[in-house]
């Protein structure tokens, strides 16, 4: 069986979704793997790395995907990737399927078989092949990095001969594994650290941190299936609003993480409450990809807004590309190891195992996934 692993060509992704660990794991199950020329250079992964572990390199894109049975990526394929990929490939990647429905008729109409990783489902046995979760931890602690860069003052307290410096104060909104990152980074740097969710139960988890926790009281939950939070009332909406407007008045570094898949960023905040914070404030906002949290945030760009500035940067998990690449590759090995047969080495799919109904999107000229399928979301 033949993997390929292209080359990632939108702007500005870095990453690779293969390392040497996962090419010689491979190689080890008799698999052959063509990982494209360069591939994972900006991963600081030359070819070099990948040839010791066994894998060949593919001169050219054409040369990477033909007849490949297996097709790794990070972001979904091109026009051309998918025009050189032969009928009845498997391709595993994300696929953003909420932003690209009409793709998945693309997808099927070619007879391609195609995993969305990113709605790989919230259970524990799945949490190694998570790239949401392996992702988003980089992305928190890259957007405290990012933050104490753009601060013109010190996150730690410092005591001097000179006088005191105030440790910084720093808030994050949205407890997922991104924020638990970001408060965990922010306290290690020093910070003063709150944050606030929308369901109760993260409440230990951000004391466990050193944290406080922030929190309107109410008998109304955030809960939502997987683990995921979900969107509040009206009612509820306004009273953390003024909770927020309050509270972000005494920060320094504001990091907003909340997302709510295949939905647009919800709005945490207002052009109002930036106004009411102190000159050379920072706001990282990690849902920028989704239209921010922040009504300012401009995505990919670094703006400064009335005396604050305000991070809309994209793909912070590609900004530690080394890193973001090993983890990524090592959830699609997660993935796809259980269905490679030891004898030959051939891939036999399990059609009834939970993280493949989960991710599925297209399988024999047909869109699969009920979410997407006729009367789906």
């Amino acid at each position: 069986m033949k993997l390929a692993i292209p080359k990632e060509r939108p702007d500005g992704e870095t990453r690779v979704a293969a390392s040497p660990e996962t090419v010689k794991k491979f190689v080890g199950l008799g698999v052959d793997v063509v990982i494209e020329t360069g591939a994972g250079d900006a991963a600081a992964l030359p070819d070099t790395v990948f040839t010791e572990a066994g894998a060949k390199i593919g001169a050219s894109l054409e040369e990477t995907l033909k007849d490949a049975d297996l097709v790794f990526k990070v972001r979904g394929p091109s026009d051309e990737e998918l025009g050189l990929m032969k009928q009845g490939a498997v391709l595993a990647a994300t696929l953003n399927p909420y932003d690209n429905k009409d793709r998945l008729k693309t997808y099927a109409d070619k007879g391609i078989t195609t995993f969305a990783m990113e709605l790989m489902p919230r259970i524990t046995r799945a949490q190694s092949m998570d790239i949401l979760s392996s992702q988003s931890n980089l992305a928190g602690y890259k957007a405290v990095v990012n933050a104490a860069a753009h601060y013109s003052r010190a996150f730690p307290m410092m005591m001097t001969a000179a006088g005191t410096i105030a440790a910084a104060r720093c808030f994050v909104m949205g407890v997922g594994v991104a924020g638990l990152q970001a408060i965990a980074t922010a306290r290690r740097l020093g910070a003063v650290v709150s944050a606030t969710d929308v369901r109760s139960a993260t409440k230990e988890q951000v004391e466990s941190l050193g944290a406080s926790f922030v929190m309107v009281e109410s008998e109304e939950s955030g809960d939502a299936a997987g683990g995921y939070a979900k969107e509040m009332s009206e009612d509820y909406q306004r009273r953390q609003a003024e909770l927020v407007a309050s509270h972000i008045k005494k920060q320094d570094v504001v990091i907003t993480t909340a997302l709510i898949p295949g939905r647009p960023a919800p709005r945490l905040l207002t052009e109002e409450m930036v106004k009411t914070m102190k000159p050379g404030s920072i706001i990282v906002d990690l849902a920028a990809e989704r239209g921010g949290n922040c009504e300012l945030t401009e995505p990919g760009q670094i703006v400064r807004k009335h005396g604050v500035t305000i991070i809309g940067e994209l793909n912070l998990a590609g900004q530690l590309a080394t890193d973001a690449s090993a983890l990524y590759a090592k959830n699609l090995f997660n993935f796809i190891a259980p269905h490679l047969d030891k004898e030959s080495g051939q891939l036999t799919i399990d059609w009834e195992d939970e993280t493949v109904t989960g991710t599925a999107l297209t399988r024999e000229g047909r869109v699969i996934h009920p979410s997407f399928t006729e009367g789906g979301n």
